[in-house]
């Protein structure tokens, strides 16, 4: 009797996680409002102690993704077996990744358009910052680009639609073999739950990371930094809430007919953990677990759709940079008009293929969306002291993005166990 309750009472890994993501909120806004600046404060504590630890734990993350990538897609996509059932399965998934995205850009620009975030603002008193420009890709290098020339090169550098792309030849042409590639179709499978395994020892640390990494970013912002930019703040959250629990639960309602509500409701401890971490990546293994365990995904679509879904499909990111150009322009009196916000559109979705999910990243891919209309490129400066927040909420909506768009192709593909999304416990 005695072991049943304790055993009850025993605290969820997403539960320690989201404990860890409010204390450190609490604690971050204690150490910026209540204790003034000092050796204590800023060095031992805020640079010190908070962001090695914080650090150490993306670090880990960081570590799993590539092997984690790598072996899950090979076991995918050779799982899978055939190779017309696999076309469908990625061809459903990247038709669906890019008009998300394209509709992200929309809702952006429309939200923004209304609140109007650049008019009325007062130039003077926006600390600038030094911006890292990205060399503009034609569309040539960037279908090139996809072809590693060096698949070992690629896993080195992480370059993940190379990996990607390796990844999906070698797991096609090892479910072709079948028997004559036994030992290494054995070798992979053993990987990827070595990798599994990895994956949730590295986790037990994810509330204390969370928490030192949350606790961080909040002692530096400070509420004043938010005061000038607060319209541009509302675009952004705007737009991101209604491409989260609009655009997608609409997609997901009409394709599945499955309750969005509860959908939500258990995707919220990946969503909390990818705010806290700002790292499409990282949420990859806990993406793929709670799709299965929870929503009914089988593991052999999710372990294709979901690393493919953290390199291209960057819908929050795209929200971003579609309020940022309203907020630019009319920060500096451009007028763009309707074939300027179409390019933005064109360009953002294209520009989020291959974008490397991890923190801000964003910011860089926005000067190639700021070059195709002529934006002052220094511009991005305005956003980047509030972008930190941002970029965790966009973080968020990358990855419920992400599952909506698995348990689409899965329930049309019949890889998805309805009585497990409906299961109570």
């Amino acid at each position: 009797m005695g072991e049943t309750l304790v055993t009850k009472k025993k605290m969820g890994l997403t539960t320690k996680i989201f404990i860890g993501l409010i204390a450190g909120l609490i604690v971050g806004i204690i150490f910026n409002l209540l204790i003034p600046e000092s050796y204590v404060r800023d060095t031992i504590f805020v640079d010190g102690i908070f962001y090695i630890i914080g650090q150490g734990f993306i670090r880990l993350m960081k570590m799993l993704v590539v092997p984690l990538v790598f072996c899950s897609l090979v076991c995918g996509s050779s799982s899978i077996g055939d190779t017309k059932a696999l076309g469908k399965v990625g061809g459903k998934t990247i038709a669906f990744y890019l008009a998300t995205t394209a509709l992200a850009v929309t809702v952006a620009i429309t939200i923004a358009t209304i609140i109007h975030p650049g008019i009325g603002l007062d130039m003077s008193s926006i600390e600038t910052s030094e911006v890292t420009v990205a060399e503009p890709t034609t569309m040539v290098d960037t279908i090139l680009n996809i072809i590693p020339d060096n698949p070992l090169n690629a896993l080195a550098n992480g370059t993940m639609l190379q990996i990607i792309v390796f990844a999906l030849l070698v797991g096609i042409l090892l479910a072709k073999m079948g028997e004559r590639a036994a030992l290494i179709s054995n070798f992979m499978t053993q990987a990827n739950d070595l990798m599994m395994e990895m994956t949730e020892f590295v986790m037990m640390f994810a509330p204390i990371g969370v928490f030192c990494m949350i606790a961080r970013t909040f002692a530096n912002l400070g509420f004043d930094a938010f005061i000038p930019l607060i319209k541009y703040m509302l675009s952004v959250t705007g737009g991101l809430a209604v491409q989260c629990c609009i655009v997608y639960m609409i997609l997901l309602v009409v394709f599945t007919r499955l309750n969005p509500v509860r959908f939500l409701k258990k995707m919220f401890p990946v969503m909390a953990f990818a705010f806290s971490t700002s790292t499409s990546n990282a949420t990859i293994p806990m993406n793929i677990d709670t799709l299965e365990s929870k929503i009914g995904v089988s593991r052999k679509v999710s372990s294709f759709t979901i690393p493919l879904g953290a390199t291209i499909n960057m819908d929050g990111t795209s929200i971003m940079q579609g309020c940022a150009v309203v907020f630019a322009a009319q920060a500096y009196g451009m007028d763009l008009g309707v074939q300027g916000y179409l390019t933005v559109i064109a360009t953002a979705t294209l520009a989020s293929i291959g974008t490397a999910g991890i923190p801000s990243v964003g910011l860089v891919t926005l000067t190639m969306v700021f070059a195709s209309v002529g934006l002052p490129v220094e511009a991005i400066a305005l956003i980047m002291g509030i972008d930190r927040i941002l970029d965790m909420l966009r973080t968020a909506v990358n990855i419920t993005g992400d599952a909506v768009c698995t348990t689409v192709v899965a329930f049309q593909n019949h890889e998805l166990d309805k009585d497990i999304f409906y299961d109570t416990k």
